[in-house]
């Protein structure tokens, strides 16, 4: 999709971080955005600072929830007539012992993660059918290609993201032309990703209260992310160029294929349970 000027985009997570800085990219190509997270305070606070580079419209959306979903498309199309393009970005991090992760923990991650990614594509898949182009791109990370230790439920739902887009993509292209699909898989990038807990539901246990004994890898991976990773307007750039070349993958850290290489070279000499940095 090379041409976005007056186009529709649909970006869920927008409050901050990757979907902010796609939400800005479109608004400067001239598309028209519709804003949405689940943060009520932090979209409004979006929405103000956004408008001034185009039309918006924001819409408190929670991704885990099919019928949140169905009414932001309804308030897409009865705003916009269209969309054309759907940015299925929003998700929760966290680092954890697989032994101390709660139900409610997997539940939420996974409804969030993965279940709004399918939701999303689900849903807004005959809008966008209808359309002489349009394209998703989901959001997942270089999570989905790695098996490294303390993320189970993030990388479960990264791996979920990736094998979805990847299907979508294949059986799109023989029954919805007109529909490409992307799967953006970044690696550290500077968002708020530390604070990924504040819309937590009633009922999951804070990671740090769950799991204190890993709170010092908990924190180098943050100030990590924070310090050396990459803006979400790099990332936002690089979708937007994914896109006009119609690509299927969106690699912001191409240097982390080599870590997911490991991972396969491993996997076919059957090798003993291994330790990864990703």
């Amino acid at each position: 999709m090379r041409e976005l000027r007056d186009r529709i985009a649909v970006v869920t997570g927008a409050a901050q971080g990757i979907g902010y800085g796609l939400s800005v990219r479109f608004l400067q190509e001239g598309m028209k955005v519709v804003l949405a997270d689940k943060d009520a305070q932090r979209l409004e606070l979006a929405a103000q600072e956004l408008s001034a580079l185009g039309e918006i419209l924001a819409v408190e959306t929670d991704v885990a929830d099919a019928r949140s979903v169905e009414g932001l498309r309804d308030a897409a199309v009865d705003r916009f007539g269209a969309v054309h393009v759907l940015c299925n970005n929003a998700g929760v991090g966290g680092i954890q012992r697989f032994s101390t992760i709660s139900e409610m923990t997997w539940e939420w991650t996974v409804g969030v993660n993965l279940w709004g990614v399918i939701h999303g594509c689900r849903i807004f898949l005959p809008v966008l059918a209808e359309q002489d182009e349009a394209y998703i791109v989901n959001t997942a990370s270089m999570a989905g290609f790695t098996t490294g230790p303390y993320q189970a439920d993030y990388k479960v739902t990264k791996a979920g993201v990736v094998a979805l887009s990847e299907a979508l993509s294949n059986e799109f292209a023989v029954e919805h032309p007109n529909v490409s699909v992307a799967v953006l898989c970044p690696a550290y990038t500077a968002t708020a990703i530390r604070h990924e807990e504040r819309n937590a539901p009633e009922g999951h246990v804070p990671r740090a209260q769950a799991d204190p004994k890993i709170a010092e890898l908990r924190e180098k991976v943050y100030r990590a992310i924070e310090q050396e990773g990459i803006s979400p307007e790099v990332v936002a750039e690089m979708v937007v160029k994914a896109m006009a070349a119609r690509r299927t993958h969106v690699f912001p850290h191409p240097e982390w294929l080599d870590t997911w290489q490991q991972r396969v070279d491993l996997v076919k000499m059957q090798a003993a349970p291994f330790t990864m940095t990703g």
